[in-house]
């Protein structure tokens, strides 16, 4: 057992590194608190916000109507049931602004709109009826 190895153990190294940890530790502690929170910074957003304007607008209504029908979803959220009530209440959201503004909008804002509301409303439709009936004939 002559030939067996001993391991030395550099107990200042171990000192050393120790050191090194809580230094590094401190300055992590001294950026975090130096860092602006979410809100500071406007973390937690893409980008910079769009400019407000109609189209912004309709995509809003749009997008909640088609959150509420079950069309588009978040991912890594659970499934739930389509709200038709709450997809309804956009969709006529929707309407009364082109009723409001009828007469106000470019050629362009009121294709827009009148295609948007088009759309959810078929949609709609489509989801309260249910699927189409099967053609195949019974046997």
């Amino acid at each position: 057992m002559a030939d067996e190895k001993k391991i030395i153990i550099d107990e200042d190294w171990k000192k050393q590194a120790q050191q090194e940890k809580e230094v590094l530790k401190a300055k992590e502690e001294e950026e975090k608190e130096q860092e602006p929170t979410e809100e500071e910074s406007g973390e937690g957003r893409s980008g910079p916000l769009p400019q407000g304007n109609l189209a912004g607008l309709i995509n809003m209504l749009a997008t909640q109507a088609l959150f509420a029908m079950g069309v588009l979803r978040v991912k890594g959220q659970e499934e739930r049931e389509p709200d038709m009530e709450m997809a309804r209440y956009n969709i006529d959201m929707l309407q009364v602004l082109e009723d409001k503004t009828k007469g106000n909008l470019s050629d362009d804002e009121a294709a827009a709109l009148k295609n948007t509301l088009s759309e959810l409303r078929m949609g709609f439709v489509q989801l309260v009826q249910g699927p189409p009936p099967s053609d195949s004939p019974d046997e």
